[in-house]
């Protein structure tokens, strides 16, 4: 295993444990860019290789009491369809839409998480997290 393999999965279990997002947020560039994965590949690594992860940070975010079962099997359950016509529809495109498509994706969510930072307006105003409660 390459010291770039390791530092892209410590990264993205750090930031997948601090601020919820999936690891494939850093996976799958750093698959790409880092280690030359083509981006079909890149994403389906991306998919195994959160499995730990999301495992890890559910247990560790539910002994804070921050999971909300119901919801979290809910979104699995019917994210499971999603799932399939996700990767089948992958594999129709060609890797330099797959490519673009990502990055796209990652352009809009970074604009509304902007769009609401300004809009929230004072920094620390969230409600206390539960285990503060």
């Amino acid at each position: 295993m390459s010291a770039a393999a390791i530092a892209i999965g410590v990264a993205a279990g750090i930031v997948a444990g601090l601020l919820g997002v999936g690891g494939g947020v850093l996976f799958v560039p750093g698959l790409v860019l880092v280690l030359g994965l083509g981006q079909h590949q890149a994403e389906a690594t991306s998919l195994l290789a959160i499995v730990p992860v999301a495992i890890v940070g559910t247990y560790t975010q539910d002994r804070y009491g921050n999971v909300h079962r119901a919801d979290a099997l809910l979104l699995g359950l019917l994210s499971l369809a999603g799932a399939g016509a996700g990767v089948a529809l992958a594999n129709a495109l060609s890797g330099t839409v797959l490519r673009d498509a990502f990055a796209a994706l990652m352009v809009l969510v970074a604009a509304q998480l902007v769009r609401r930072v300004l809009s929230e307006g004072t920094p620390g105003s969230d409600s206390a997290p539960a285990h503060d409660a």
